[in-house]
């Protein structure tokens, strides 16, 4: 049986509002962990919670001003994506980057693939852009 990651008590099955009570109790603790694990949850929509773009990002940028690798490379998607916030591959990359230097996720292979996109932070006469070739 597998236990809560924050307080080690076994886990119940289909029991959402148990789980999410714990969480909750953790993200008042500012724990960086369970922040960004709740915004995972708002970002599908689980546990009892209706689906939030807009939370889960507040949760991500909150668990990463805290240090969380996960949020970064959350947020990372986010913007690459356009999913809750407007899509900037350049502010993915850096994202991106902040996750693989602090290298806890294996990240590497996001820049591979955001790499192979030729995406470029910097355009003519060093402007910020992007350019891609497909």
């Amino acid at each position: 049986m597998l236990d809560c990651p924050f307080c080690r008590t076994p886990f119940t099955p289909d029991n959402d509002a148990a789980e999410l009570a714990r969480v909750r109790a953790r993200v008042e603790k500012k724990d960086p962990v369970a922040i960004n694990y709740l915004g995972e949850k708002y970002c599908h929509g689980e546990v009892g919670l209706q689906k939030d773009m807009r939370r889960a990002i507040e949760l991500w940028e909150e668990a990463k001003q805290l240090g969380s690798v996960r949020a970064l490379f959350n947020l990372g998607f986010a913007y690459s994506r356009g999913d809750g916030v407007q899509e900037d591959e350049v502010k993915a990359v850096e994202l991106f980057e902040q996750a693989a230097i602090k290298d806890m996720l294996g990240v590497g292979s996001i820049l591979v693939v955001m790499s192979s996109r030729r995406v470029n932070t910097t355009g003519k006469n060093g402007a910020q852009g992007i350019s891609r070739s497909n």
